[in-house]
């Protein structure tokens, strides 16, 4: 065998292990074996190297013998990987070609003649190694397929795997939402009942303030019949003793018996009224202290008007002696009883009869008026169904800018530590929600304001 052939078919050795490797992946697949088959290139050049020196039928021997021994290496490396598909395609190439080189090399160890025609026989020898080739590309192809289909897959696991991840943590961050949020939901329930709680300690302190404004004009209100049934007790003991020495005496006088009787019959009676009277203010305190029941009775708002008119002016001046307004009733003649509680409207009434007295006192004491004279009204009237009662002063007015606050709880305009900001709150929800009725407010700023309640008949 010439050198050139001998180096070809050396070269076309090489290539068919190179693109064997490459088809069939054995630096993944078989890692151990690819390490030999890398150094397939050793095996080759010695065997190049002995052509060229011994040369003649010992070169065609050692070339069969190569090619033999690397056609076993492939069938063993196409066994091992059987279960693999372009390992199939490789064992179809190089089949024949196997069958080729093995009745080759027995013919040049049998008969001289057939090693001859074997040796002329170089298209045949080409056709089967483009034969190898072509089934290398096939096996090739296949291997790409497969590493494109295995690469899906492997891209797919870790797609899912991502996923599964995922929703690893957003269960785990939803638990912990979840958690978070409960654990912000029972605080809320505890700030929710703290500010229940201290809304009504605040309700309660408002009740107290205007208890407190109520007593005072309950003192003085109540100091004039206890005056007269005091004043009427010593003129009737005085009555009483007269009576009794007149019978004590030999002669009597029966006229000036009779008319100590009528005059102490007159004191008794004047004491009993002024009795009354003091237990009737006595009763309106205590009604308005306790805790409203809630039940609706038919109530006279002129004499609940009235009543708490007075008191709440002499409660103002019982801070401030030097204080006198001018208080003006418009009382409808036939005014119908309204189902209201009268505890509850007693409140409302006292908060704007108080709220207009401290205006038209700081009127007075701010802006020094000379032709000033603070006047408060109140007058009710029955129209349309509907009882209204209307509360009116001169006093400052209240501002523009915070007439839309002013029935916000907390909000006042009264200066720090004289308003708690709860009483026209509370006074609204009353009438409104506690009545089904309205509370209207008008003003104008240094004028006055007025008040109107309207109640449902």
């Amino acid at each position: 065998m010439a050198s050139g052939g001998a180096f070809t078919e050396t070269m076309m050795g090489l290539g068919v292990v190179y693109w064997g490797r490459k088809a069939l992946d054995t630096p993944t697949r078989l890692p151990t074996w690819d390490r030999w088959l890398v150094r397939a290139w050793q095996p080759a050049v010695l065997n190049f190297v002995a052509g060229l020196l011994l040369g003649g039928a010992i070169a065609s021997l050692l070339d069969d013998l190569f090619w033999g021994a690397a056609l076993a290496l492939g069938a063993a490396v196409g066994w091992r990987l059987r279960a693999y598909r372009p390992a199939f395609w490789v064992s179809v190439a190089l089949a024949p070609y196997a069958v080729y080189m093995l009745v080759a090399l027995l013919a040049r160890l049998t008969n001289a003649n057939l090693e001859r025609t074997f040796d002329e026989s170089n298209n045949l020898e080409g056709l089967l190694l483009g034969w190898v080739g072509i089934l290398f590309f096939v096996a090739r192809g296949q291997h790409k397929t497969l590493a494109a289909e295995a690469k899906r897959r492997l891209e797919a696991e870790q797609e899912q795997h991502l996923i599964e991840s995922q929703n690893h943590t957003l269960e785990y961050e939803v638990n912990q939402r979840t958690a978070a949020l409960a654990r912000q939901t029972d605080a809320l329930r505890t700030t929710l009942q703290e500010l229940q709680s201290t809304q009504n300690q605040l309700i309660q302190a408002e009740k107290m303030a205007s208890l407190g404004e109520l007593t005072a004009g309950i003192a003085h209100e109540i100091q004039n019949p206890l005056n007269f049934v005091n004043n009427f007790a010593e003129v009737s003991t005085e009555l009483a003793q007269e009576l009794a020495e007149e019978r004590a005496r030999p002669v009597r006088d029966p006229e000036l018996e009779a008319e100590l009787l009528a005059d102490l019959k007159q004191n008794i009676q004047k004491i009993s009224h002024h009795g009354h009277r003091a237990a009737s203010i006595v009763r309106g305190m205590l009604e308005h202290s306790r805790a409203s029941t809630g039940e609706r009775t038919l109530t006279d708002l002129n004499a609940l008007c009235d009543e708490y008119l007075r008191l709440a002016y002499h409660g103002l001046r019982a801070k401030d002696k030097s204080f006198n307004a001018t208080l003006q009733t418009d009382f409808a003649p036939v005014l119908p009883l309204v189902e209201a509680v009268s505890q509850d409207l007693g409140r409302v009434l006292l908060n704007l009869f108080t709220n207009a007295f401290y205006a038209v006192r700081q009127r007075q004491q701010v802006a020094a008026e000379p032709s000033y004279a603070p006047t408060v009204s109140v007058r009710t009237a029955y129209r349309d169904r509907e009882v209204q009662v209307v509360v009116q002063d001169n006093g400052t007015g209240i501002p523009e800018a915070v007439r839309q606050k002013i029935f916000q709880p907390f909000f006042t305009t009264k200066p720090s530590g004289e308003g708690t900001g709860l009483g026209l709150a509370l006074s609204h929800d009353i009438v409104v929600q506690g009545h089904g009725g309205a509370l209207e407010m008008a003003s104008q700023e240094g004028v006055g304001t007025t008040f109107t309640i309207k109640l449902p008949v």
